[in-house]
């Protein structure tokens, strides 16, 4: 976010801004997993929600991303979606529909790939996340940084 902005104030108007307002190290991880998902779900539409970069299909969100200090984060992490994906994810952490990927590691793009189209299909198949969870997530963690 630019300097002179506070965090609880700083609302970007689109994901390029998101991931220009980030330290210029994370800027090009940030990039990496946006084009992961973009070629995963071509069809997202790819809005700004919480703040944070977010794709809908159908209005509903598949995937939202967010950098963090340490490292970036995916969200929705559905139950369905963590089991199915359950060894790949077993060296990051995963809890309360959130994994986090450390920023010192390269960005896992075939998974976060994978991962989106997962996603797409639940949406697909009448999954719906709901919205008060993933607020409730993005909010908890947004408290703790």
């Amino acid at each position: 976010m630019p300097r002179n902005v506070s965090h609880k104030s700083y609302h970007p108007s689109s994901v390029d801004e998101y991931i220009t307002s980030q330290p210029e190290a994370v800027q090009s991880l940030l990039s990496l997993v946006r084009t992961a998902i973009r070629k995963a779900v071509p069809e997202a539409e790819e809005v700004i929600s919480y703040k944070i970069p977010t794709y809908k299909l159908h209005g509903q969100p598949v995937l939202y991303f967010a950098g963090w200090k340490k490292h970036y984060s995916l969200y929705p992490a559905s139950d369905h979606m963590v089991a199915a994906f359950q060894e790949e994810l077993a060296s990051y952490t995963v809890n309360k529909g959130t994994i986090r990927f450390p920023l010192t590691q390269p960005v896992p793009v075939k998974l976060i790939g994978r991962i989106a189209k997962f996603r797409a299909k639940e949406i697909g198949e009448g999954e719906r996340s709901g919205a008060a969870t993933v607020r409730d997530t993005i909010e908890t963690k947004r408290a703790r940084s």
